[in-house]
């Protein structure tokens, strides 16, 4: 069988045991992340979409320690399907596994061809259990996933279901259609991203047949298309439910992304002991990182500043300022500023990549 191009590369850790049954512990996460992110730009022009931070983490390493906090079962292996991003960003993705002490795996997506095509590129980690989650969204959640259903689909409740793929859900409360961007109201009940699989072998082999006879969805092969099948063939899905879906799609969402997560974590430790404040009020909750200088400035709230930031006789709130930036004589809020910015005298709501230089005159 014809199989889509990929090409690997593996970070490896001493393999996970159950003590009690004495077998190998086989929960995989796999995470495509190989887009775009042009509705992220100019962010996206130099960083990758999934390692934009909210809270002083990433976003990709978020979305799975969330995941490992309702799997049942230690996270044997993280697979991260991915353009060619670099180095850099190829050792932080093997990282995150490896501080999770999983196994690390960068599969290569050449092009983009869907989000079936997209799993289908980590095909070696089809196997055993398996959670797909698209990097492109973090969730709240209160449960632990039950790994006895043949498999779980995340869903939320949205206004305007058009954007999304959507399931239709019986009495019994499973999944009874999946169905990708409705141009007609067929459900309120939007997929978020994140899928739980008994079988990933069983879905390999769904996401291949897909590919070998060219069958697409809006141009493009679906995974909803495999799901379809597999239910037609007596698989039983059931909805997840989360208690807070948020999206990380673009500038302002990435923004309310980061107020959420600072309230959720407002109770652990955000403000480094390595700051230094001179006539500067912190207004929790913020992350404020490592060697980040406050000179008569007012930080906060729901504002996160990476290290080595200086923020001078200015007022910024409800904002991510990521590594190595100055702002001057600023009142900002509601933005994003990338690494390396210089921004001075203005008032503005923002969105500046990497290495700007951005000064008006007062």
């Amino acid at each position: 069988m014809n199989s889509p191009p990929s090409t690997i590369k593996i970070f490896l850790n001493p393999i996970l045991f159950n003590s009690k049954t004495n077998s190998v512990t086989l929960m995989k996460i796999i995470i495509p992340m190989a887009g775009m992110g042009k509705r992220m730009r100019p962010h996206t022009l130099t960083t990758p979409k999934p390692l934009l931070p909210i809270a002083g983490k990433s976003i990709v390493q978020r979305l799975a320690e969330d995941i490992a906090k309702v799997s049942p079962e230690k996270i044997d292996e993280i697979a991260f399907v991915t353009g060619h991003f670099g180095k850099e960003t190829e050792n932080h993705l093997l990282k995150i596994a490896s501080d999770m002490g999983a196994k690390g795996s960068i599969y290569y997506q050449e092009e983009a061809l869907g989000t079936a095509h997209a799993i289908l590129c980590a095909q070696k980690a089809l196997k055993g259990k398996v959670i797909v989650a698209f990097a492109d969204t973090l969730f709240k959640a209160d449960f632990k996933l039950d790994d006895t259903q043949d498999g779980i689909i995340w869903v939320q409740k949205v206004a305007d279901p058009k954007p999304f793929g959507v399931v239709k859900i019986n009495k019994e409360g499973h999944i009874t259609d999946f169905v990708e961007k409705p141009e007609y109201f067929v459900s309120d009940l939007a997929i978020i991203g994140i899928y739980y699989f008994k079988d990933g072998a069983n879905l390999k082999q769904e996401l291949q047949y897909l590919i070998d006879n060219k069958i697409k969805d809006k141009g493009e092969f679906q995974l909803t298309n495999a799901l379809e099948n597999m239910k037609n063939k007596g698989l039983k899905f059931v909805p997840g439910r989360v208690t807070e879906w948020l999206d990380c799609g673009n500038k302002d969402a990435t923004v309310y992304t980061n107020q959420r997560v600072l309230e959720f974590d407002k109770k652990q430790p955000l403000i480094s002991n390595t700051h230094v404040s001179q006539n500067s009020v912190i207004i929790e909750p913020c992350y404020i990182g490592e060697n980040v200088q406050l000179i008569n400035s007012i930080v906060g709230p729901y504002v996160s500043i990476g290290h080595n930031s200086i923020i001078e006789n200015s007022v910024v709130k409800n904002s991510i300022v990521q590594t190595n930036t100055k702002i001057s004589c600023a009142n900002i809020h509601n933005s994003m500023l990338g690494n390396y910015v210089e921004f001075s005298n203005h008032s503005l709501e923002l969105s500046i990549g990497d290495y700007n230089i951005q000064q008006h005159k007062s």
